[in-house]
């Protein structure tokens, strides 16, 4: 029997300068699927006071025109959260104006392919588990224990009878003295 395989997440970043103008997020793993979940963007600690503008392109770099993604400034906005923005490769980031550098921060996350597959597996498990609860033979419930050794039933008997003492009928008060017996 086939289980889905859980899947593979790994820290993916990159740094964008005047000497690297580009990062590149690209696989060459045709059996997964791959996702990369940006985090963050931020300028580094060296950066000067001026306009970091960051493109992004999808697939390849030669065919694709560049969108502006962030706009990034020393003393303005040095970072930018971009939770919730999921692309797939190939994705290049590219310095387009500005001299960084420019940190872009993600997880890349691999996936299977075939998920039909891993559910039939799953709603196959399923059907087992329900066919051994179903045979299994049923244990007899227990009843819960009675307080002070005295289940319901000798409890109803002995009220009728009148047998029960006052100690169990009338239990002692909350507060002083609880527990001394009087002279």
């Amino acid at each position: 029997m086939n289980k889905t395989e859980k899947p593979v997440s790994t820290l993916w970043g990159c740094e964008l300068s005047s000497s690297n103008k580009a990062g590149t997020f690209k696989t060459d793993d045709s059996n997964h699927q791959h996702q990369l979940a940006l985090r963050t963007m931020c300028l580094g600690a060296g950066a000067k006071e001026e306009f970091n503008i960051v493109e992004v392109i999808t697939g390849e770099p030669e065919n694709g025109k560049g969108v502006p993604m962030a706009t990034l400034h020393a003393n303005g906005m040095p970072t930018v959260n971009l939770s919730g923005l999921d692309l797939h490769p190939p994705v290049t980031f590219r310095l387009k104006s500005g001299t960084g550098p420019v940190y872009i921060c993600g997880e890349h996350v691999a996936l299977e392919e075939d998920i039909s597959d891993s559910d039939e597996d799953m709603a196959e498990e399923l059907e087992e588990e329900e066919e051994e609860i179903e045979s299994s033979p049923e244990k007899p419930v227990k009843k819960p224990a009675a307080k002070n050794g005295v289940t319901a039933g000798k409890r109803k008997k002995q009220e009728a009878d009148g047998s029960a003492s006052d100690s169990e009928n009338n239990p002692p008060k909350k507060g002083k003295g609880r527990g001394k017996k009087k002279a």
